[in-house]
């Protein structure tokens, strides 16, 4: 299964999205939305699961969800410390034992496995600014594994 995989938009949808995301079966956003016609343009892909960020006040999302996809569990949160999260998160990653802990907020591509659980940031794809790095990424799952694949904006 192919998973496309987004955060902080912060209002703005790049328009290589729909092609980068073309055959996705599934898109997680990891917050910072900005508008929520920018979910509605995801959906035109494929399903959404979408969290808040920490600029996302008013929008009817959740702070975390857990999702089932490829048989593999995952986390979605906006604001994760992968070295030391927070104890209410710590508590619910404990609780869940998800496969994959997925986040945003840092605007930086994260990609490792700590403890057995693989902790992914797709990186910043909000408009373009002070020459920062914008990256969207697809998850490739199947019964072995999840790996990773990041497109530059």
């Amino acid at each position: 299964m192919k998973i496309g995989v987004i955060s902080d938009t912060h209002n703005f949808l790049d328009p290589k999205v729909s092609k980068l995301f073309a055959g996705v079966e599934h898109i997680l956003h990891a917050g910072d939305i900005g508008f929520a016609g920018i979910i509605s343009e995801l959906e035109s892909i494929a399903p959404v699961t979408a969290v808040l960020g920490n600029n996302d006040a008013g929008l009817p999302f959740r702070e975390t969800e857990i999702i089932e996809l490829a048989k593999k569990k995952f986390l979605i949160h906006h604001i994760v410390y992968p070295q030391s999260p927070s104890d209410k998160l710590k508590a619910r990653i404990t609780r869940e034992k998800p496969d994959a802990v997925i986040f945003g907020h840092t605007h930086k591509r994260f990609c490792e496995t700590i403890g057995g659980i693989l902790f992914f940031n797709p990186g910043y794809s909000g408009k373009p600014k002070f020459g920062a790095e914008r990256s969207v990424a697809t998850l490739h799952c199947d019964d072995k594994e999840i790996r990773a694949e990041y497109f530059p904006l």
